[in-house]
């Protein structure tokens, strides 16, 4: 296991930080799926959305990603970049033999998302769940690393986007 490698791919797109996670670090709380349900204007709509046709509930991917034994915690400023750069670390582990690797984040590839007009996703193989959607309490997991991250009081606050690539 050579973490070190995807924190420095991290590191060199331009992630804030990065850290190294341990299955067991991962706060499941299937809590999640309400604020989605109830605060998120996505909600039927995105179609990386934990409301869309098929899609796992938080205890099912917890089930999934609990066979996972550690991963990669990337931190940006920047929605688009934190997808950017998960989804590198992604196919990075996958070509190192780390075949199931698997990155979330919060979907940031297209400008409007097709989902919100009735149509399917344009970038299937790219766009992936947020790590929050899945059941991860994204608060209680990256204080653990001492990452910032606070509720937003106003829209002009600076936010924080974490994504996560779970790896075997």
């Amino acid at each position: 296991m050579d973490h070190k490698k995807y924190l420095k791919i991290a590191l060199d797109m331009g992630a804030e930080q990065a850290v190294f996670f341990r299955i067991e670090d991962i706060e499941f709380d299937a809590r999640t799926i309400l604020k989605c349900m109830f605060g998120c204007a996505d909600w039927g709509n995105a179609n990386t959305c934990p409301s869309r046709p098929g899609s796992l509930r938080p205890w099912e991917y917890q089930k999934v990603l609990e066979n996972y034994t550690w991963g990669i915690i990337v931190h940006s400023t920047n929605k688009y970049l934190s997808q950017k750069i998960s989804f590198s670390i992604e196919r990075q582990a996958f070509l190192d033999g780390y075949y199931f690797a698997f990155s979330m984040s919060d979907c940031a590839l297209c400008k409007e998302c097709n989902g919100f007009k009735g149509m399917k996703c344009v970038n299937p193989k790219q766009a992936r769940p947020s790590f929050h959607s899945i059941g991860v309490d994204v608060f209680k997991t990256v204080r653990k690393f001492g990452l910032p991250i606070e509720t937003l009081k106003n829209e002009d606050d600076p936010q924080n986007w974490y994504s996560a690539v779970f790896i075997e």
